[in-house]
């Protein structure tokens, strides 16, 4: 069954500190301003950010609708193809994208601020 982006929208913007915003000519979903999905132009596609791990099972399982996301020589995500497919696994593969980058994401949407000592080291 093919995903609608009005689906993948509604489950995203539905978990917690969840906002929509443009990413250059992309469409994204970020928790407290980490980017945990995007959506080119054309709304057929999205890009969704996994852990390795979770990431190679889904492109394991799903070849026909799943592809890689490459930057530079690195893979960061996977391509799901919205017309092609599955409800359920899209979406189960947005919230764990949800999860992995809120568990990296500072509370209150803020980086922690990093103090130097004198001699060029992190402060504790």
């Amino acid at each position: 069954m093919a995903v609608k982006l009005d689906d993948v929208r509604k489950v995203a913007l539905a978990l917690p500190d969840t906002t929509e915003e443009p990413h250059h000519n992309f469409g994204s979903f970020r928790v407290r301003g980490k980017i945990f999905a995007t959506i080119p132009p054309g709304g057929e596609l999205l890009h969704i950010f996994l852990p390795a791990a979770q990431r190679e099972l889904a492109l394991a399982m799903d070849p026909e609708f799943l592809e890689p996301v490459h930057w530079g020589s690195k893979v960061l995500g996977v391509r799901a193809r919205l017309p092609l497919a599955r409800k359920a696994t899209v979406l189960s593969l947005v919230r764990q994208a949800h999860a992995f980058k809120s568990e990296k994401a500072p509370s209150g949407g803020q980086r922690p601020i990093r103090r130097r000592t004198s001699k060029g080291r992190d402060a504790a």
